[in-house]
């Protein structure tokens, strides 16, 4: 991964301000891409693209990611924390990336298989057009409507142990009402919202000191922070 100048940041922004938040976090992993690898990102199965928005993360915000949701049951605010070091860091997925079940051989999902299914509404039905998008052998071709629901339980619990961040889970108890409740982290969203949150403080740095003295936005960019920051300080003062 490589670390973006403040102008690149932008750009990013830009870029990805009108695309799907899928879209979105392929976008941000490309640009920061090192090695120039032509390699198509949104055929990576989803825990290598998980790890790598980790990695993004901890480059440009720390390791700590903090956020909140609201109890389903009693609306109270659950906060929570998670360490991207933890994700970062987490084993490659199957190194075949593929999973064998009952005879059938299947795929691990990727950014391309969960943008086919954006429009489904029902879950389950979600869930099964993506088991048959990913099936290799034996089912290719069928309706996963007619698969017998224990061999589906095993496939999804074979392709979730051979890549788990594919879904990280966060765990949840109402100190209110003691519900319990699970929900999935959506890294590409919170990634980007941080992203955005960045981008726009930038150009308020900008506006703010090219109002005062003049300066161009290629030179305002160009500067340390540590130098913006102590000239917005002098302008604020």
């Amino acid at each position: 991964m490589q670390v973006l100048n403040n102008a690149d940041f932008l750009t990013l922004w830009e870029n990805g301000h009108r695309l799907h938040p899928l879209d979105r976090g392929l976008l941000a992993i490309r640009a920061s891409l090192a090695d120039g690898s032509i390699e198509p990102i949104v055929d990576w199965p989803i825990g290598r693209r998980n790890r790598a928005l980790a990695e993004i993360r901890l480059l440009y915000f720390g390791p700590k990611l903090e956020g909140w949701m609201s109890c389903d049951e009693c609306g109270e605010k659950l906060q929570f924390a998670v360490d991207c070091r933890a994700i970062a860091e987490t084993p490659e997925s199957s190194s075949s990336g593929t999973v064998d079940c009952n005879g059938g051989v299947f795929r691990l999902p990727t950014s391309r298989d969960l943008a086919s299914i954006l429009e489904e509404q029902d879950e389950h039905v979600a869930a099964l057009r993506l088991l048959e998008r990913c099936a290799m052998e034996k089912h290719a071709g069928e309706a996963a409507r007619s698969w017998p629901s224990d061999e589906v339980e095993a496939i999804a619990e074979r392709m979730a142990l051979a890549d788990p961040l594919a879904e990280i889970a966060l765990e949840f108890v109402c100190p209110s009402c003691q519900r319990s409740s699970e929900e999935i982290l959506d890294l590409p969203g919170f990634l980007w919202s941080e992203i955005e949150t960045r981008a726009k403080r930038l150009l308020m740095e900008v506006h703010t000191l090219a109002s005062a003295y003049g300066w161009a936005e290629a030179a305002l960019l160009g500067m340390s922070d540590i130098r913006r920051t102590t000239y917005l300080q002098m302008v604020t003062a």
